[in-house]
Order: structure tokens, then sequence, then C-alpha cells
């Protein structure tokens, strides 16, 4: 008889674990997700990634949106009346109290090599902080965040031009399989304690974050590769900058100073290093290719890019 299986999870990264299950010799019997939540300028209520996935895809399971899961008597029953033999978390966006924890075996999906990196944004500080490799644990969810036992490690290589978007579709893959090993062999997992003493934590993305400037060449490519899919990152003018390589880092310049104008793309020298920039939107416009850009401006060789 196969396991039963609950599955909690909200966004892309989510989705593609809950494929997989899907697909398995696991029943799936149930999907809790965050609540529909207004977006754009309309307000248009919208559902969550998992939650699209499933009417698009006509997948008849039952559905549970709570607000809160603390103190919540209904979502209690709803889980013990499908008595699953696991529940399985991945990135769902709450807590978990212990009165859910109780009721099975809780197996969390982390998108970082824990201890590090506990908390809401492992993917982009993993980048942020020029990481060699990152990876993803399956782990035995306890009350504190990210803080159980590690059952099972998958690590990935960082590549020099690896950006978010990539991270995330290429850790959310290895989350999948690491999800089904850690099922099949879970009777003879001996769960692994974290050391306490390399823990590192990360703190959830505010628009503000993406704020740059032209002091380091290196740290504002490691913010683009973290932050490109958003919230972007932009000047104190608001100017976006997107489509960036870095050239080198050594090299010493005026701030924002243009050094060459080529035929697709600026490149723009900072204190420390300098960078290729191919694409700039203005607030409130459509982005356009850099060098149209700084045309428009009458930026020349020379000029500063503010």
């Amino acid at each position: 008889m196969s396991k039963r299986i609950l599955f909690m999870g909200t966004p892309d990264y989510a989705t593609t674990i809950f494929k997989e299950l899907l697909d398995s010799n696991y029943e799936v019997v149930g999907l809790f997700t965050q609540p529909d939540k207004p977006v754009g300028r309309k307000q248009i209520l919208t559902p969550p990634h998992i939650k699209q996935f499933c009417i698009d895809e006509k997948i008849n399971l039952p559905i549970y949106q709570p607000f809160k899961l603390k103190n919540n008597e209904e979502a209690k029953k709803q889980i013990e009346d499908l008595k699953p033999d696991f529940i399985i978390v991945a990135a769902y966006g709450q807590i978990l109290p212990k009165e859910i924890l109780d009721i099975a075996p809780c197996i969390n999906l982390h998108a970082s090599l824990l201890p590090k990196y506990r908390g809401a944004s492992p993917i982009q500080e993993s980048l942020l902080n020029d990481d060699k490799f990152t990876g993803v644990t399956s782990m035995l969810m306890e009350e504190g965040l990210d803080s159980g036992d590690i059952l099972a490690l998958q690590y990935l290589k960082i590549t020099h031009n690896m950006e978010v978007l990539e991270a995330f579709e290429k850790l959310s893959q290895i989350a999948a399989k690491l999800t089904i090993l850690t099922l099949d062999n879970f009777e003879n997992i001996k769960p692994l304690k974290q050391n306490e003493s390399d823990v590192s934590f990360c703190k959830k993305i505010k628009k503000e974050d993406g704020l740059v400037n032209f002091l380091n060449a290196k740290k504002l490519y490691l913010k683009y590769k973290a932050y490109s899919f958003w919230p972007g990152i932009f000047l104190e003018s608001e100017l976006k900058l997107k489509d960036i390589e870095l050239i080198e880092e050594n090299s010493n310049n005026n701030l924002g100073i243009i050094l060459e104008i080529n035929k697709d793309f600026i490149v723009i020298g900072c204190k420390k290093g300098s960078l290729k920039i191919k694409t700039l939107q203005a607030p409130s416009k459509k982005a356009i290719n850099a060098v149209d850009y700084v045309r428009g401006q009458r930026l020349e060789v020379g000029s500063v890019l503010i």
C-alpha cells in the first residue's frame, strides 16, 4: 500500500517538487498553499503558482488555503482527516506549529546546505556571497526555523554567470529528486543534527535591497545575479540596470564613468572594476538598449551615468 503524502507549498519551486510526487508511487492526498492574493495595479485576485497548476492540469485534489496554521483547529482537523503518512513542505510560507508537526513526520526541502542560510532567501544569499556551491537539504521539521535534523543533502555548483532564475530552476529539479530519495529511504536514514556553530540566516528580500552604486563592480554584479528577477537593481535615480556582465574587478575609475560605447552595450567604470551593461530602464519607461539610452541622454565617453 502506497504511503499517503500531504504537500504544503506555494511558488513554482514547490510546484516542481509537487509534480514529481504526483508522478511517483506515493499517493498525494491533499495540498495546503497560501491564500489567493491581489496582484498588479488592478489588484486582481490571483491563486498561488501551485494552485494554478492544479487548475490548469485538472488535478482533482482537495486544496486548503488557511491564512494561518497556528491555533487553527479547523486546519488541524483537515490534516488529520487526510491521514498522511508524511507531510512534505517546500517554500510554504508559514511555520508549522507543534500540533501539526505531531500529526506525521514533516519533511522540509530547503534550498541551501543547512545550517547555512536558514530563512527566507537562501538562493539569493548564496549568489550575493559568491558561493562556489549551494544545494538542497531535506530535513525533519521542528518548531525552530529550518533547525531540524538533516536527512539528505544534494549539491549544486554555482557557475560564474548563473543568475537567480537559473539557480531556482536547477535547485527545484534537485529538490524534486531528493524528495523521492528521502521518502524511499526514510526508514534507513539516521537523521544528523545541525552544527549550531555554523548557522547563518537570510532575510526576506525587500524592494529597497535592489539599490546599488558604482563603488565596486563585483559587488554590483553579485547583486544583479541575486536580484535580477526581483526586485532588480537600480541607482538612486531609479534607473534600472539590466543584462550586466562583470568585465574585471581591479581597475580604478571615477564612479559611473562611461568608459566605452559599443554597438549594443556600454562599459561603466566603478571605483573598483568595470561592467558591461546592455539594457537600461528609466522610471516609468520601457527597458531599452543601453546605447540608445545614453545617446538619448546625450551622454558620451567620459560622461557619468546617474
